[in-house]
């Protein structure tokens, strides 16, 4: 097979895999809740339950990258696709809360897998200046994955019952696992390189792109909540109209993914991800002034865009800062990003809920958009110069 065919089929099946892993998460939002129910979870209990994903997530991330530096891409991607089968199995066939939380302990550790071995075998195919398309491409369909997770889980629960979500899942799993295992993997462009996990995370650029990171990741999970309660308060919009703003964000992202990536790729990963961040940070003040539900729904697909604009570039920029300091361990930086995602998706809703309580929104966002500013500050202030190894 040609290498350049090679190439597309192996981008195919990582963006097969992100998306199975994002239909996998999404789908347990309307199944999970009623499930656990239930077996006799009370809403604490529940809530433990989402947050246990984040556990092994965080947990996983970089050891798995390290791991995949060492030994390749393959068995990894392999391994974490079946894995998360085993978990999408497990919340099946769960006879009680202890089934449920094992499932979800292992899907979080599925899902470091697949995205931290994932992109790093990206950045092992692509060369620099063809990471922003590819990376693009991955993200436009994991944005239509979370588009359709919920709808199709509530579809397939009413249509079969609990376990038809988890079944259907399990089985797109499998498929790429089976994928993986079958196709040959193009030879890498990048030079692997086995070094300590403390040598990528001391990095400058690549600690000052994991910052950029939890920022971004912290901004657009802090919103899902805090806006949803801030409409139901004050223009009293319903579930159904709430969704359908966060839905018309993912179709609005989808299409600019793969745009913004050919953007990074021709005028630089860093400096994209720090207009996106400055982009955020004002669209985030102007989000924290709407004034109806038709003003949502445009300055939101605003921030999601400005988001996007940010998202993209920096998946490819984490490769360029890890390469340009002379380091070749795609595997630990793109696990040091996955915990960094992590994260900020548990520390972001966390204390925007805290400040939303003690300040409503629009005061929220004027508190929260200057550290948007510095984060961008900071990445422009570091250099992706080889750093010394110990």
């Amino acid at each position: 097979m040609p290498l350049g065919n090679s190439r597309t089929v192996a981008l195919a099946l990582v963006t097969f895999a992100t998306f199975t892993d994002m239909v996998a998460y999404s789908v347990a939002v309307p199944v999970l809740p009623d499930l656990s129910r239930r077996l006799g979870a009370s809403p604490t209990v529940i809530g433990f339950l989402f947050a246990s994903f984040g556990v092994t997530l965080l947990t996983v991330s970089i050891p798995m990258g390290a791991v995949s530096d060492r030994i390749g891409r393959r068995l990894p991607l392999v391994g974490g696709l079946a894995m998360l089968a085993a978990a999408t199995m497990l919340f099946a066939f769960a006879q009680g809360l202890p089934g449920l939380f094992a499932a979800r302990l292992v899907q979080g550790a599925a899902d470091a897998v697949t995205w931290v071995v994932g992109f790093a075998l990206i950045a092992d195919m692509y060369a620099p200046a063809e990471r922003g398309r590819a990376t693009g491409m991955v993200m436009s369909g994991t944005s239509v994955a979370f588009m359709l997770g919920p709808s199709l889980g509530g579809w397939l629960y009413e249509l079969g019952g609990m376990r038809l979500p988890f079944l259907t899942v399990a089985a797109l799993a499998l498929l790429g696992a089976l994928a993986f295992a079958w196709i040959e993997l193009p030879p890498q462009r990048a030079e692997r390189e086995i070094v300590p996990i403390h040598v990528v995370v001391r990095t400058p650029a690549v600690a000052a792109c994991a910052a950029a990171v939890v920022a971004l990741s912290a901004t657009l999970s802090m919103l899902e909540p805090v806006l949803a309660l801030h409409l139901q308060a004050n223009l009293g919009t319903g579930p159904a109209r709430i969704g359908l703003i966060f839905g018309i964000a993912a179709v609005g992202t989808a299409v600019l993914h793969p745009l913004f990536g050919r953007l990074a790729d021709r005028f630089g990963a860093r400096r994209l991800t720090r207009a996106g961040l400055l982009l955020s940070s004002g669209s985030i003040v102007l989000l924290g002034q709407t004034w109806s539900y038709d003003s949502t729904v445009g300055l939101y697909l605003l921030l999601a865009a400005s988001g996007a604009l940010a998202i993209t570039p920096s998946l490819a920029f984490m490769a360029e800062a890890t390469s340009s300091a002379g380091i070749g361990s795609f595997g630990v930086a793109y696990g040091l990003y996955n915990m960094a995602w992590g994260a900020g998706l548990l520390g972001g809703p966390a204390l925007g809920g805290f400040l939303f309580e003690h300040m409503g929104l629009g005061r929220l966002v004027l508190v929260w958009a200057p550290a948007l500013v510095v984060v961008t500050w900071l990445l422009g202030r570091v250099q992706s110069t080889r750093s010394p190894r110990e």
